[in-house]
């Protein structure tokens, strides 16, 4: 497997992984605060989406600097790959949001 390929897998996941247990490790907290879990973890999984985005990707300056400096040279191949390890972050965010919101949803 590319190293391209690989290091997206692994941004898709830490984001994914970060939201997820984010907001469960927040429901147990809920839980042994007398407050309701599926609340607080729906809120959580939306307030924490970004800061998992930006985690994946290793921080939030220094893929900005990658975008920028290359863009700025015409070497596009690396802002690319930097935009689309954004991209695969933010799905796996994204994704972790939802399952949060599917598991908390009222069955009726």
């Amino acid at each position: 497997m590319s190293i391209f390929l690989s290091k997206a897998i692994l941004d898709f996941f830490i984001a994914f992984g970060i939201v997820v247990g984010g907001a469960m490790v927040g429901g147990v907290g809920a839980v042994l605060s007398m407050q309701p879990p599926t609340l607080t973890m729906l809120d959580i999984a939306g307030r924490i989406k970004i800061w998992a985005l930006a985690a994946a990707v290793g921080g939030t300056i220094d893929p900005m600097r990658v975008i920028e400096s290359n863009m700025l040279d015409g070497n596009l191949s690396p802002a690319i790959k930097q935009i689309l390890y954004l991209i695969f972050a933010f799905l796996g965010a994204h994704m972790g949001s939802e399952l949060v919101k599917w598991v908390c949803s009222s069955r009726s």
